[in-house]
């Protein structure tokens, strides 16, 4: 029986370290190589064939939409061709077209219209210049027609209710079509940034996160779900422009919580505010979505110790589960996280060149404290058999 007892203490000892030891790993390793978002991919692949977005819309408003969305625009960022037309024929679908207005301008709204434009230039982005889509044609031509029509630069994504944000997405759905197809839609993008300009928060300078539709003032100030999908597109459409606005949010949105890893905040510093379907819970105010997207706004931005530094944290945090072929994370519950994730840590600039990196928000050194954390956990076990063991050989001698 004792030594039972002896073999489940030096069993348990042995877990606590190994788990200690590769959290200190994931701290300091490298978290946004290809290879692990190809893993990723396979995972999200499998559960798309399961029906995962088909429960992520019983979850979230545009679950069904994302879920297929941002596999195919991982699938661009790794340069899989195929599985990004594979994730479009989703999209370009009854079932995704469903929870929207077929009346409105573009029809069935900004948000579905943007986003699906977006991809359909991601797609063609992978194939040799000059080859033509008529798709994309077509719905940047509507898109275009539908922001030249309007007195506001924020078009309803549903009736009645526009989110910058997703303009902002199908703006940069016409900058990327003017970088693979002849020009057609600068008067377009300047017209919109014009409007924007003059549309902004004024509590924080940034683009707000909900706006009226029939005004373009904002109804709602910048929060952190909205202003990390806008930092990832901004600078697809005016680099000079996104790099201030991200410099800001980046002052406002973020935090060390208990002094800890870098994440976002979803209100700006000194604003508090509730959650909601989109920002999920918010421990100290932290959105885990709005943490997770500005990954990828950080990489597109060239901002490589605040991309690492949450891709690292993000390692620790998200209990990734490994097997041969996929990873996933938090255990695989929330394959729609997962596909946030993935296309965060690949993100990369489609109609934009690569930026330069802004002045650093995070030195290596944020993580001594957590290091020196898993390092004495790891200890801990083996302390007293090592203090039993001195103390013998004293006594000995």
């Amino acid at each position: 029986m004792a030594r039972a007892g002896r073999l489940a203490r030096l069993t348990a000892a042995i877990m606590i370290s190994v788990v200690a030891l590769a959290g200190a790993v994931r701290l300091v390793g490298p978290a946004e190589t290809n290879s692990s978002v190809r893993r990723q991919q396979t995972f999200l692949r499998s559960a798309l064939e399961d029906g995962a977005a088909t429960q992520a819309q019983q979850q979230f408003p545009e679950g069904y939409f994302f879920s297929y969305a941002l596999y195919g625009l991982t699938a661009v960022n790794l340069g899989d061709l195929d599985e990004a037309r594979w994730a479009l024929t989703h999209l370009d679908s009854s079932a995704a077209r469903e929870p929207f207005d077929a009346g409105l301008s573009p029809q069935y709204g900004v948000f579905y219209r943007g986003w699906l434009n977006y991809l359909r230039g991601a797609i063609l982005s992978l194939q040799p210049r000059g080859t033509a889509d008529p798709a994309f044609e077509r719905d940047s031509a509507d898109l275009s027609a539908a922001f030249d029509a309007s007195p506001v630069p924020f078009l309803a994504a549903y009736p009645g209710q526009a989110w910058p944000v997703d303009s902002t997405v199908a703006i940069a759905s016409l900058a990327l079509h003017d970088k693979l197809q002849p020009p057609r839609y600068g008067a377009t993008v300047t017209r919109w940034l014009s409007g924007v300009r003059v549309n902004l928060d004024p509590a924080t300078g940034l683009m707000p996160h909900t706006a009226d539709v029939e005004t373009g003032a904002f109804t709602s100030g910048a929060r952190g779900t909205s202003q990390s999908i806008i930092q990832r597109f901004l600078p697809e459409i005016d680099s000079s422009f996104a790099r201030d606005q991200y410099l800001t949010f980046r002052t406002k949105f973020l935090s060390r919580p208990l002094g800890l890893g870098p994440a976002i905040r979803e209100y700006p510093h000194g604003i508090s505010g509730p959650a909601d379907v989109d920002s999920g819970p918010l421990p100290l105010g932290i959105s885990f979505p709005a943490t997770v997207v500005t990954l990828g706004a950080a990489r597109v931005q060239g901002d490589r110790s605040l991309a690492s530094g949450l891709a690292n944290f993000g390692e620790v945090l998200g209990i990734p589960l490994d097997t041969w072929h996929t990873r996933r994370y938090a255990l695989g519950v929330l394959p729609l996280g997962d596909a946030f994730l993935a296309w965060s840590k690949s993100a990369r600039p489609l109609a934009a060149n690569a930026q330069p990196a802004p002045p650093a928000a995070l030195s290596w050194w944020w993580r001594a404290p957590l290091l020196l954390l898993f390092l004495l956990i790891a200890a801990a076990p083996w302390l007293p058999a090592i203090i039993r063991h001195r103390r013998a050989a004293r006594s000995a001698s």
